[in-house]
């Protein structure tokens, strides 16, 4: 069981006070997902942790959008999918390494998103791999994104495919590309983080 004292000097951390009312303070923890509730010691209330699990589950990531892009800001989309290509995407067969978003009569598609449909795929429909996918986004965040890459120059990068409560987004880049320079930097940087895990590993 985790040490309740350290449990509680963390949220009233928090919180901001150093001895918070117990039962004030048991009805504001942020419930989470945790294996291990804590038995309140006083009140015999069964709280959970404050440290929550995230959401997300990923699919695929694109590594070569953050290599030749800085992204500036990132937005979840949902994806408009076929049956088959639910099924492809849930056993792995799909590839963003030359995806990327356009802007088409005011919405947003994935372009260049390879999708290879399995063999069980109904015979009554032709799967293209390659096909046009529309995004799903807020008419705010669109008219946002449109702006930007219409008038400051900016480039829409699809960044991963994700789960969210068990249904498949995108999350897409805003971004601006780097200069061969830049690249060699962020080359340098990645080479140096590694380093340094390698280091650790060694000195622990």
């Amino acid at each position: 069981m985790p040490d309740f004292t350290r449990f509680v000097a963390r949220a009233a951390a928090k919180w901001g006070s150093s001895k918070p009312c117990a039962p004030c303070f048991v009805s504001r923890i942020d419930i989470g997902y945790c294996s291990s509730p804590v038995q309140h010691p006083q009140y015999g209330l069964r709280i959970r942790s404050t440290i929550k699990a995230s959401s997300q589950m990923s699919i695929i990531n694109n590594r070569k959008a953050f290599h030749d892009y800085f992204i500036e800001e990132k937005f979840e989309a949902g994806i408009v999918l076929a049956g088959w290509e639910v099924k492809a995407i849930r056993a792995g067969r799909v590839q963003l390494k030359e995806a990327y978003v356009i802007v088409r009569n005011s919405e947003i598609y994935l372009f260049g998103c390879h999708i290879t449909p399995l063999l069980s795929a109904s015979t009554h429909v032709q799967p293209d791999p390659l096909r046009t996918r529309k995004l799903l986004l807020h008419i705010e965040e669109i008219r946002r994104l449109i702006g930007k890459v219409e008038r400051a120059g900016y480039t829409l990068i699809p960044l991963d495919l994700h789960y969210t409560k068990g249904r498949i987004k995108a999350e897409v880049g805003l971004a601006k590309g780097k200069k061969q320079h830049d690249k060699r930097e962020s080359e340098k940087t990645r080479e140096w983080q590694r380093e340094k895990a390698r280091l650790l590993r060694n000195k622990v």
